[in-house]
């Protein structure tokens, strides 16, 4: 295969692209074996974008690794910096159509509600009877029965 090659403005973005990116393959001692062109090519097909990590080199040494890898997988080199190199290389495209999820079914719909009856709330339950009147602490007076109290319980009655 050949290298890939793109223009200056593809490969700026893809280098901004690759910035988070960790590393997916590290090279070791031995270099680059079949296994390690084939761990890169699997990393390219699933992720497009990859960093990988060589051992420590001369520069002149890391440079033409990463051009025998871009030759050989048919990638694009977007960037070597230090022991990182970056490739990049499109994924394949399916010949085949995928088989497309069947439509979703649509909801029954509900039937509409019916209007509240008299004195009852909005979802049409009837109204319930006010609580029984209850006293605030034993012992104690009991609340009004509208509900709401009235004054300051706290509040000492006007001296006259």
């Amino acid at each position: 295969m050949s290298e890939l090659t793109l223009s200056r403005d593809e490969r700026l973005r893809l280098k901004a692209d690759s910035h988070h990116l960790e590393p997916v393959v590290l090279l070791g001692a031995h270099g680059l074996t079949e296994g390690v062109f084939k761990e890169i090519d699997r990393a390219l097909v699933a992720h497009e974008l990859v960093k990988v990590r060589t051992p420590a080199l001369d520069r002149p040494q890391r440079e033409l690794m990463f051009q025998q890898v871009a030759e050989r997988l048919g990638a694009a080199r977007i960037q070597l910096i230090g022991r990182l190199m970056v490739l990049f290389r499109p994924a394949p495209k399916d010949p085949r159509p995928r088989a497309r999820a069947p439509a979703p079914v649509p909801k029954a719909k509900r039937p509409a509600a019916s209007p509240a009856p008299r004195g009852g709330d909005k979802v049409g339950r009837p109204a319930r009877a006010p609580f029984p009147a209850r006293s605030r602490r034993p012992g104690a007076a009991p609340l009004p029965q509208s509900g709401k109290r009235t004054g300051n319980p706290r509040r000492r009655p006007a001296q006259t």
